[in-house]
């Protein structure tokens, strides 16, 4: 398996815990550069790596095929552009850009230069979900008629020293939380004819929207998206309603927990979740009535960088593309467009 030699921009949360770890056992990938400003704390697992102090030391290294752009949301559309005019492959943390605009530009100069641009939506791959594609695509439900998914925290406090909690644009829960929930959506079912949004503020002294309700409008099916960060006792994060029957599902995928735990992917009980989580199925499957658990399947954030190296070594393209990631901003525009006239948005 050829080997794409790799940067990674930032070496943050999303550093640490996803891209270097994943990357580090893919057996495609050779994370060659680690860009740290001031420190060195990838010597202590990613010895064999460079640590570069600036974007451009990255950037000029004609041995790098592949960046990966992990640095805050306000940063994404700059530095996508500057590693594509490198000639650099891309892939960069959700949301692509802060606007369909400039979305629209990355794909323009990639296409123009035969370069891969990606988002790195992993959550398409999360335990949770990908069971439930299973549910959908076995019309488990019948002809399923309305789809509600959540994404919920506590946290009662405005945190300090993050950018995510400042008050300017491209900042706040439908930029953070939004795009897992859209991106899931627009996988299930496409593009819907209209937007409907409540994005609203609930914390005491927040400086950003930390709440949302979205109505994705389709002709069949009704798709509610919420998150908010005031959800001490959670519900089910989905629930499925078809003609035959329902499936809700709790708890969340333990991906992330993992890698947080400094487990590495692929070892045995990767990504599977406690059976406390199981989705619940009441339903009537070819006449004969249904009502129990469903073991979930495991949960897989490799096959991300597999579509991704794939991609890269052979043609195609990923399994999450840069129309894929324009698609989910158009959606927060509309989202935020409606938020504010109070009414649907086409789009």
């Amino acid at each position: 398996m050829r080997k794409i030699r790799t940067g990674i921009a930032s070496f943050g949360m999303s550093g640490w815990v996803f891209h270097a770890p994943l990357l580090h056992v893919h057996q495609g990938f050779d994370i060659a550069l680690i860009l740290e400003r001031t420190s060195n704390r990838s010597h202590e697992r990613y010895p064999y790596a460079r640590i570069v102090r600036t974007y451009d030391e990255m950037l000029a290294d004609p041995e790098i095929e592949l960046v990966i752009v992990n640095t805050p949301d306000n940063l994404h559309y700059e530095m996508c552009l500057q590693a594509l005019e490198a000639g650099k492959h891309v892939v960069v943390e959700k949301p692509l850009t802060q606007t369909s605009q400039q979305a629209d530009e990355l794909i323009v100069i990639a296409k123009k230069k035969g370069l891969l641009i990606s988002v790195f939506q992993n959550r398409r791959w999360d335990s949770d979900f990908l069971t439930i594609r299973k549910v959908i695509d076995g019309k488990m439900l019948g002809r399923l008629v309305e789809y509600e998914a959540h994404f919920d925290r506590f946290r009662n406090y405005v945190q300090e020293n993050t950018w995510k909690e400042l008050a300017k644009t491209g900042t706040g829960t439908i930029y953070n939380l939004g795009p897992h929930l859209i991106d899931q959506a627009l996988v299930l079912f496409g593009l819907p004819a209209s937007v409907t949004a409540d994005i609203r503020r609930q914390r005491s002294g927040s400086k950003i929207d930390d709440a949302f309700t979205l109505w994705l409008n389709y002709p069949k099916v009704k798709v509610t998206l919420k998150a908010g960060y005031l959800v001490r006792l959670p519900g089910p994060r989905y629930l499925l309603h078809g003609t035959e029957g329902s499936f809700l599902k709790g708890g969340i995928d333990p991906q992330e927990e993992q890698l947080k735990a400094g487990i590495l992917p692929g070892g045995p009980g990767w990504g599977e979740e406690c059976e406390e989580n199981y989705g619940s199925l009441d339903t009537t499957i070819n006449g004969l009535h249904y009502q129990g658990k469903i073991e979930s399947l495991p949960g897989n954030y490799l096959a991300y960088y597999d579509t991704v190296h794939r991609a890269l070594t052979e043609g195609g393209a990923p399994a999450v593309t840069a129309q894929q990631g324009r698609d989910v901003i158009r959606i927060i525009d509309a989202a935020l467009a409606s938020s504010e006239k109070q009414k649907a948005v086409e789009l």
